[in-house]
């Protein structure tokens, strides 16, 4: 780690904050946030592997030539994956990410150990219910659990306790936001990874307010005393619900991006104003983007749909696009000011690759940029949506979304994390050197594979293709991508699984001492830190970059309208 990490606060001694001092960062580690750190963060990797053997199973059942799971098994365990991989493992992990964003780099103390016990108290309780109903054969919903489907009511009451502890545990990091600020814990402005973990939180509370809004007259009609709420009604919340609940994913995303950037080679926004901004919109307009999964809904009107996915929704669009040049952009100005300078990428060869921390969150930008952000727009046009709607071309999206970018992002944030608050280094080097290599050609094979077989027609929840007799051997070949994607995926998941445990159980001790580094670049002679900050060519290769992104986009973009002027000839 290097020393600029500790830019990421402008903090001052906080008297009477029981923590210790890292001997990396400088930074202080509040006691009472480590712990809820350490219990969050175990129990999300607990929950991410759990998701992860569903997903190899879905895989191994989709590859046609395999077809492991019985139809009763597979809805089964499309259910499971579901809410353990976009459900448990995140909200889990991003509470500790927010436990860490208001307390170490802004040298506060966690507001409340009541609250956090109760916030996780109930998380656990309510995750252990969900996924006992589901293997018991009494909730086979899906993760969006479209009424009339009904599930046991256990099953809603689970979600319900997740939320409200979710909830509880956001509340507890504003408090701690509340009592650093008034305290007098740090001077200045809230460091950028701290604002992008507020940003998360606000969406977080409006998601889930959408669940409780949803879940509770659902359970309530469930345990029989109440009327069945309105499918079409439901339907309308849920995706306020179950949209922006990885909207809340992409804030905790970008924060982690800004903070590996910064811990593994100096850099720093190249406009912190701007960032800011981006944030701020994702606040305000990411909820429109729920409309996308409700195009092709007889129940909502025309002029709804237009108005928030071909026009409201792209200031949420810009604010990843920003994201997707600063975070670059701020890398290639760090490391041109350590005297990497030749040519557009001479300092792309000089990026420590061998930084699990840094591949994994470089692979997480190209991933969810380039695969995830240019199908979502795309997918999200009401026109293009028709052709798509309910394909595996809507899988093949948010799983570059959400694994090849937000889980692939927290792994990289644990090679860092689990040594800062567990104080053990690192087992297997070589081995973490690998794995985010590895997940990633794993997420994006299986992405690909959706993406081409959907394109087929081919239906993102069938158990069995071969039933319908239409698709020929190419879709096949592409479900083939899926199978092997799957255990790619996987086997990168159960290294960093086997990894982080094996830290906790035998890694070496840190005491009074910086943790092992993971390789970062070294400042050449003769080099200035800041020097760049006026030059307006200190980014040209990141600008020929996002140039390579926007011919891509046009490229996928326009051939899906050939596409869709295919379905429909004008002779």
């Amino acid at each position: 780690m290097t020393t600029a990490s500790v830019s990421l606060s402008h903090s001052l001694a906080a008297p009477g904050v029981p923590k210790r001092v890292c001997g990396t960062t400088g930074l202080g580690v509040c006691f009472d946030a480590q712990r809820f750190i350490k219990f969050n963060a175990v129990t999300g990797i607990v929950f991410l592997l759990l998701g992860g053997i569903a997903a190899l199973l879905l895989a191994l059942t989709r590859w046609q030539t395999v077809h492991l799971l019985s139809a009763e098994w597979f809805y089964r365990i499309l259910t499971f994956h579901g809410i353990n991989m976009l459900i448990l493992w995140i909200l889990f992990f991003e509470v500790a990410i927010l436990y860490f964003a208001c307390t170490t780099p802004l040298n506060a103390r966690l507001f409340s150990r009541k609250v956090a016990w109760a916030s996780f108290g109930m998380m656990f309780v309510g995750a252990v219910m969900v996924d006992y109903v589901i293997l018991a054969g009494q909730a086979d919903v899906m993760m969006t659990s479209y009424l009339p489907l009904l599930a046991h009511p256990l099953f809603y009451l689970g979600i319900i306790l997740v939320a409200v502890g979710t909830l509880v545990g956001v509340f507890n990091f504003f408090a701690t936001l509340y009592v650093a600020k008034r305290d007098g814990a740090y001077t200045g402005s809230m460091p950028l990874v701290t604002y992008g973990a507020t940003a998360a939180a606000i969406i977080a509370v409006v998601t889930l307010l959408h669940g409780a809004i949803v879940m509770i007259p659902t359970f309530t009609y469930s345990m029989g005393w109440t009327p069945q709420p309105d499918p079409a009604w439901y339907r309308l919340i849920w995706w306020g619900l179950g949209h922006q609940s990885q909207q809340v994913n992409v804030c905790a995303m970008v924060a982690v991006w800004y903070l590996i950037s910064n811990v593994t080679v100096g850099a720093r926004p190249i406009n912190e104003a701007v960032c800011r901004t981006a944030f701020v919109l994702y606040v305000l307009f990411i909820n429109l983007a729920s409309a996308h999964h409700l195009l092709v809904d007889p129940g909502v009107g025309a002029t709804w749909k237009i108005w928030n996915t071909s026009y409201a929704m792209y200031l949420a669009v810009l604010a990843s696009m920003i994201h997707g040049f600063t975070v670059p952009a701020g890398v290639e100005v760090a490391m041109r000011e350590k005297g990497y300078t030749a040519g557009l990428f001479g300092w792309v060869a000089a990026l420590p690759w061998k930084n699990p921390a840094f591949s994994a969150a470089t692979l997480s930008v190209l991933i969810f940029g380039f695969i995830g952000g240019i199908t979502g727009v795309t997918l999200g046009t009401q026109q293009i949506n028709i052709i798509a709607h309910n394909t595996l071309r809507i899988p093949g999206h948010f799983h570059a979304t959400v694994v090849g970018g937000t889980t692939l992002a927290f792994m990289g944030l644990a090679y860092y994390v689990i040594p800062l608050i567990f104080q053990r280094d690192f087992i297997g080097r070589g081995w973490a050197r690998v794995q985010p290599w590895l997940f990633a050609t794993g997420i994006t094979l299986l992405s690909f594979g959706m993406s081409f077989a959907g394109s087929m027609g081919v239906s993102r929840r069938s158990w069995d293709i071969d039933a319908q007799g239409i698709y020929g051997p190419a879709a096949h070949l592409w479900l083939g991508f899926v199978g092997l994607g799957g255990i790619l995926a996987f086997a990168g998941l159960l290294i960093f699984v086997l990894l982080c445990v094996g830290t906790l159980l035998f890694g070496k001790k840190i005491e009074h001492r910086a943790m092992a580094d993971w390789g970062t670049p070294p400042a050449l002679a003769g080099t200035t830190p800041g020097s760049l900050a006026h030059d307006h060519y200190a980014t040209k290769g990141t600008i020929v970059l996002t140039l390579l992104f926007l011919a891509c986009f046009a490229v996928y973009y326009f051939a899906n309208w050939k596409a869709l002027a295919d379905v429909w000839p004008v002779r």
